[in-house]
């Protein structure tokens, strides 16, 4: 047993930090005296991100009526918040590199990381008083990032405890805390920390599994909670758990969405998220 989730992250984070390009967005968009252009140029100097940028941006995550060619155009369409979150969401994908495959299929990992995001922008859609889905669609993409951590520090570790979650037919994030003391939403906040991410991303990590907990941003936890069930239970790729989280049964009546709206979230997030998939990794 470990014991302590930054006894795990003390020699990562000298090796992953977060990428320096959302950074500097970051810092531009908080600054009041940056123009849009200046966010812009920010942007157009990694060739990496502007292409997946434009590239979200005109698939059916937004549904335009024309083609967005230019990362200013997007920026003034979509907003300097909403263009800072999706490039927190694309960059950070970046980050972790030589996962085992015997661990987890990574393209796998990230569509489901995805598939959540995207759940998570539909549920907040329907909230009708969100202006900035798009930090639901981030929350959604990195809230098992934990795991990763787990994956890349500790991979005898890691493939012992999906072993025993099959055998025993147990949650894996239930595994996690009984082997090494803590499980990976507890890990990814300590990350959220160290990257210092706003604090509604922190608590949306701790407590993804245990929306109940949630103290400051019960909603937001409760959306990506909802939306990490329904992308398990369409099979919508995989981070390594193998069997559909347990639900909280008072998170949908916290978000405050009929439960009219499930059926149409289901069908609307089996119709983009292949094409949002596509727009990101080149592959549905």
């Amino acid at each position: 047993m470990i014991g302590k989730p930054e006894d795990l992250l003390k020699d990562f984070v000298q090796l992953s930090s977060l990428p320096i390009i959302y950074t500097k967005i970051n810092e531009a968009v908080n600054n009041p005296q940056s123009s849009m252009k200046d966010i812009s140029d920010i942007i157009s100097d990694d060739p990496g991100l502007t292409s997946r940028l434009l590239q979200l941006v005109n698939s059916a995550f937004y549904c335009f009526p024309s083609r967005v060619e230019t990362v200013s155009r997007a920026i003034f369409i979509v907003g300097t918040r909403q263009i800072r979150d999706l490039a927190l969401a694309t960059s950070i994908m970046n980050v972790f590199e030589g996962i085992p495959e015997v661990l987890v299929n990574m393209e796998s990992f990230w569509r489901h990381s995805v598939a959540c995001g995207l759940a998570a922008k539909i549920l907040a859609t329907y909230r009708r008083c969100e202006i900035n889905v798009e930090r639901f669609f981030a929350a959604g993409i990195i809230h098992d990032i934990g795991r990763l951590v787990i994956y890349k520090k500790i991979p005898e570790a890691a493939q012992a405890m999906i072993l025993h979650c099959k055998s025993h037919r147990e949650p894996l994030f239930s595994v996690e805390k009984e082997t090494i003391g803590f499980d990976h939403s507890e890990l990814g906040r300590y990350l959220m920390q160290f990257w210092n991410l706003p604090p509604s991303l922190e608590e949306v990590v701790a407590y993804h599994h245990t929306p109940q907990e949630a103290r400051r941003y019960p909603i937001e936890t409760a959306v990506i909670h909802i939306a990490d069930i329904i992308v398990h239970a369409m099979e919508l790729g995989n981070s390594g758990e193998q069997y559909i989280p347990p639900v909280d049964e008072k998170a949908w009546q916290l978000i405050g969405i009929p439960t009219s709206a499930l059926s149409p979230t289901l069908d609307q997030l089996e119709r983009e998220v292949g094409d949002v998939v596509q727009s990101l990794f080149g592959k549905a």
